[in-house]
């Protein structure tokens, strides 16, 4: 493997920065890392003493690397990373999902992906062009949930409708749509996808044709919210409501 260099995105490999996200890294996707970055000033600092030990158990390669470490975070005081190889993983038709059209911003993206982790949704789709998956900023914003996810980078939304089938949409949108406490009211399916749109655009027109387009109430003091915070209350939403069995 060359010498380090920062993150580009060209690159058949990405870093996870910081101690957790390198830890998550490890334990999620042990196979798919190359080596381990330390700072020489991490001894001591909490969880450094355990992501050793894991690396050890697994055969990875540890070794003192300040300069590297701050040419991927940009920062002096990031003292660990993952080197790992880049990934794609077939989504399960059978459980409910996430798609992200052309979402833009790597910190809104990685939010969302601990988010859907955290409430139970694991399989999680983006449409091109769109934030960089793998993108350090992406992976670290994420806290390392993306090794515990599947998914998968598409170039339509054609594309990903064709391979997933029949499915139940429920578009976050303005036009067309019921508020979401209303969509909500009757069972769905467990072959659901909640779908959110770029942060400045939303999403466009043509899908509001698509499923059941749903909007978050709010009122006239903001026009809209921010794309994480409106998926978190969508996944939300949907947790734990009657299934019909589709």
């Amino acid at each position: 493997m060359p010498s380090l260099s920062g993150y580009k995105p060209e690159l058949d490999y990405s870093y996870a920065p910081g101690i957790f996200p390198s830890m998550e890294c490890l334990l999620g996707r042990p196979e798919k890392v190359r080596r381990l970055l330390i700072h020489s000033g991490a001894e001591g600092r909490e969880g450094i003493g355990k992501l050793l030990a894991l690396a050890g158990e697994r055969g990875i390669r540890a070794e003192e690397a300040d300069r590297a470490l701050s040419r991927i975070s940009g920062k002096e005081n990031c003292y660990a990373a993952a080197v790992f190889s880049k990934f794609e993983d077939a989504l399960d038709p059978e459980k409910p999902q996430v798609l992200l059209h052309q979402p833009g911003d790597a910190g809104n993206v990685g939010t969302i992906l601990r988010t859907a982790l955290g409430l139970g949704v694991e399989d999680v789709a983006l449409v091109r062009p769109c934030a960089d998956l793998f993108d350090p900023r992406t992976v670290r914003a994420s806290m390392g949930s993306l090794f515990r996810l599947r998914v998968r980078v598409y170039d339509s939304f054609g594309e990903y409708r064709a391979e997933m089938g029949e499915r139940e949409y429920y578009p976050f949108m303005l036009d067309a749509s019921v508020p979401l406490q209303e969509a909500l009211k009757k069972p769905v399916s467990r072959r659901r996808t909640l779908i959110f749109g770029n942060e400045g655009r939303g999403l466009p027109p043509e899908f509001a044709r698509i499923g059941q387009p749903v909007r978050i109430p709010s009122n006239e003091k903001v026009d809209s919210l921010n794309l994480a915070i409106a998926a978190g209350i969508g996944l939300y939403a949907f947790l734990d409501k009657p299934e019909n069995g589709a």
